[in-house]
């Protein structure tokens, strides 16, 4: 996730609007680039986090599932010629491994990770993502496969509900997916704001608005995104060098449970296995060493940039432990 930023960051060659990315400085110091590394920004958006990693020298393969995004990264001038020194991959980062392979890329001395929407999906009302301005119920990052509306208008009540407590931690879910389905079909973000709204009695003037968390679980549920996380994890494991940074910048709880846990596993500090993390074999000696304690934005930085105001940096540096065998995929 890209959160708005400066100009003089993303330059005219995004084709977005101004972006800040989030916890800026603390990330490039924890991946620590030289001239010559090669590192992943796993959630390109509007680069921002590449920019500076390009100027310290190092060459960026830019994985992004969003074609928008992709499509603007090639008209930087690092992305061109016969040797350049931004790789842009048109996919998920959960196949980062497999990506970077046919790239040609057998190891990478740095992996960063921005995990959720991007400010530039959430600024565009045609993408579907926030009630802040009215447009059609998307939330789809790739911009293929099942929208929201199709979720939203063909699961069943409990269905949805699930979806809202697991992904939304929303307690009052059957309430808000018996009036979703009462309302169909949902064709905008602003009918299904109006829905949960009402659902839950909502106060203008409250300092959060109650449809940011179904929001949130819905856009989840449709992009897969904690299986997106687990399988992106794994994948930088198996690429990191001895001696590489593994850096991830989460947003919510549910994300930054999933990395503190997983971290914390590869680092050998606790046994396997959660509802949200695949089981791993157990390891002889740890593939991950010095993980940080959590990193936030400063008050100064949350001033700039309100969408900060929720980040959570973590990062580790790769041991020269072969990478673990995962089985099991992210529980239901």
């Amino acid at each position: 996730m890209t959160a708005p930023v400066s100009s003089s960051e993303t330059g005219p060659a995004t084709g977005f609007g101004p972006h800040v990315p989030v916890l800026l400085d603390e990330v490039v110091e924890a991946l620590a680039p030289s001239p010559g590394d090669v590192i992943v920004d796993a959630t390109f958006g509007a680069g921002g986090y590449t920019r500076r990693l390009l100027a310290a020298g190092a060459t960026v393969h830019a994985f992004d599932r969003d074609p928008d995004a992709i499509a603007a990264g090639r008209r930087w001038p690092e992305a061109q010629g016969d040797a350049p020194r931004l790789v842009l991959h048109p996919r998920r980062f959960s196949e980062l491994a497999e990506g970077l392979a046919e790239a040609g890329v057998t190891a990478v001395q740095g992996v960063v990770f921005d995990i959720g929407v991007s400010s530039m999906q959430l600024d565009q009302a045609a993408r579907g993502f926030a009630f802040s301005s009215d447009g059609p119920l998307d939330m789809r990052m790739s911009q293929d496969g099942p929208s929201a509306a199709d979720f939203l208008n063909e699961a069943d009540e409990q269905a949805i509900a699930d979806v809202l407590y697991r992904y939304g931690e929303e307690r009052q879910s059957r309430r808000v997916a018996r009036a979703i389905v009462a309302a169909r079909p949902l064709e905008t973000t602003g009918q299904l704001a109006a829905v949960v709204r009402k659902a839950l009695g909502h106060r203008p003037g409250a300092p959060k608005d109650p449809a940011t968390r179904s929001f949130q679980a819905i856009r989840i549920h449709v992009n897969g995104e904690l299986d997106e996380l687990v399988a992106g994890l794994a994948g930088a494991e198996r690429m990191l060098a001895q001696g590489g940074r593994l850096a991830v910048v989460s947003f919510h709880s549910l994300e930054d449970r999933i990395v503190k846990q997983f971290l914390r596993e590869a680092a050998g500090a606790m046994p396997a296995g959660s509802r949200h993390l695949p089981q791993l074999a157990s390891i002889a000696k740890p593939v991950f060493e010095k993980p940080s304690s959590a990193i936030r934005p400063t008050s100064a930085e949350e001033a700039r940039n309100p969408r900060a105001r929720s980040a959570t940096l973590r990062w580790a540096v790769r041991t020269a432990a072969p990478a673990r065998a995962t089985s099991g995929s992210l529980a239901a």
